[in-house]
């Protein structure tokens, strides 16, 4: 009993010590309490539960919802957390270190409260919905996602027509991708790398696959850090992006020869594979920052192994001829499986759009198709955001206004 309490006091001051960072989800909290907006609903989330997740979870709570949680990836529960929150009222399906067969169980335990919201991330839940637990189907008013991998499956689903329930892609909301995307997954990345490695970033060659907006923070983060940057893509327009922002734009091929450190952010899989180990320098680092554990081929890199052992906590090191390749974090998230995500600031705008998003959903009947966040629902986190930072912006007056909404001025 004395450790379950001792795990809940250390849970509940990384609760609120991330709670008095996030401004935003605060206010929101004072006004969900006092006008209890999900009265009724039932909320089941599948997502990294640290503590900005357990202040948001929290927060649906008190709006009135009946709240169940697992974790998204088996490496990103923190246990204390997980104590604390159930303390606070939500069902906590999740823990750290679990086997695939009880992630999906508790999958399914968190949808057995019948959800009329879901909150996804990476998609899960929604997947699981649509195939094995297609009962629940009637009772889901709506989904938000909360990342790019998510999207991608669920815009798959409406492709095909498979799509059943309307679902909000929260991810590419500008409040969310601008800024969690890009300057909480650059931090967050390098900050789980220089956690694990206690190793220097500065001259080394970072190598980073994908240039979308988590590329990006990754590469802005290394590049600030000192680091020679590389940037691989398949897309043609990120590419040229990449080389005129300054990095060096090549090949994973031609990358695999000179890299460092190796840090893969694109949502594909194999995205450094057998070929690439074979060419890799000894002492060469492999990170995942995608939300699946598949964007490096992990189970190609055993095959080739002839020698495997753990270097450090969350380093496993493999032996390719006389080169030892080093993986961070079973190749899972490296800001979450080695570090604890992103800040506290940058979640509270991203949870903010999670929690009016949901209330919108409850208040509308939509049809089942992917839906972006609604403008004014953006708007307004920015300007709690900036309330919060007591920062004033300039705004348009009526002739300012007309003049901008009309074809008829001249110069």
């Amino acid at each position: 009993m004395s450790d379950s309490n001792d795990l809940v006091k250390s849970g509940e001051r990384k609760i609120q010590w991330a709670a008095s960072h996030m401004p935003v989800v605060s206010a929101l909290e004072k006004q969900f309490a006092s006008q209890r907006p999900l009265e009724g609903a039932s909320v089941s989330c599948c997502l990294h539960l640290e503590a900005k997740t357990a202040y948001m979870a929290y927060v649906l709570h008190k709006g009135g919802a009946q709240v169940a949680l697992c974790g998204s990836n088996p490496l990103t529960t923190q246990d204390d957390v997980a104590y604390a929150l159930h303390e606070r009222g939500v069902t906590v399906n999740a823990r750290y270190g679990i086997d695939d067969e009880e992630y999906y169980r508790n999958l399914n335990k968190t949808l057995d409260i019948g959800p009329s919201v879901i909150i996804d991330d990476g998609g899960d839940l929604a997947h699981l919905v649509h195939t094995e637990r297609d009962d629940l189907l009637p009772s889901v008013q709506g989904l938000c996602e909360e990342t790019t991998t998510g999207v991608i499956r669920l815009r798959a689903m409406e492709r095909e027509g498979s799509l059943k329930f309307p679902a909000f892609a929260v991810n590419n909301a500008k409040c969310k991708y601008l800024f969690d995307n890009r300057y909480g997954t650059g931090q967050s990345t390098l900050d789980g790398i220089m956690r694990t490695t206690n190793l220097i970033i500065a001259g080394k060659v970072f190598v980073v696959a994908g240039y979308g907006w988590c590329g990006r923070g990754i590469a802005m983060r290394a590049k600030g850090l000192g680091a020679n940057v590389v940037v691989t893509e398949v897309d043609p327009i990120k590419a040229i992006e990449a080389h005129m922002d300054g990095f060096r734009v090549m090949t994973m091929d031609e990358a695999a020869r000179i890299g460092d450190i190796f840090v893969t952010a694109t949502g594909c899989n194999k995205v450094i594979r057998q070929r690439h180990f074979t060419t890799m320098k000894d002492g060469a680092i492999l990170a995942n920052a995608g939300h699946f554990n598949v964007e490096v081929d992990v189970v190609g890199l055993e095959q080739l192994a002839e020698e495997q052992r753990f270097s450090r906590k969350d380093i496993m090191s493999y032996r390719i001829g006389d080169a030892w390749l080093h993986l961070l974090g079973e190749g899972r998230l490296v800001n979450l499986a080695c570090a604890d995500g992103h800040p506290a600031e940058i979640m509270d705008m991203s949870f903010a759009l999670q929690l009016l998003c949901a209330t919108h959903i409850l208040g509308h009947h939509l049809e089942p198709r992917v839906y972006g966040v609604p403008q004014d629902i953006d708007e307004r986190v920015a300007r709690m955001r900036l309330s919060a930072s007591s920062i004033s912006i300039d705004e348009l007056d009526e002739e300012q206004c007309a003049y901008l909404s009309s074809w008829r001025h001249g110069t």
